[in-house]
């Protein structure tokens, strides 16, 4: 369990460093001025929508095998990088 913990926080911390979500709250503690409430925002936001991920992927099991989730993710993650690369 701590193996598959550490890998999680792992490649979440690694895919939101530096992303939109972490400008939006740079922007928004230097403009409330109030870092504790962004800190919280935000970590409720992130909770909230993994725990939908988390959700999601649970249910999704029961339907898909765990290999076409596979391709479909990375297909997905190939899609949005072509898209981001064509379109500037």
């Amino acid at each position: 369990m701590m193996k598959v913990l550490w890998q999680t926080f792992a490649a979440v911390f690694l895919a939101e460093f530096g992303d939109k979500t972490q400008l939006v709250a740079v922007t928004l503690t230097a403009s409330t001025k109030k870092p504790w409430a962004v800190f919280l925002g935000a970590s409720l936001a992130l909770t909230a929508v993994t725990a939908v991920g988390v959700l999601f992927g649970q249910v999704a099991l029961k339907f898909v095998p765990e290999a076409v989730l596979h391709r479909i993710a990375a297909t997905a993650f190939i899609a949005i990088g072509v898209w981001m690369w064509v379109k500037p």
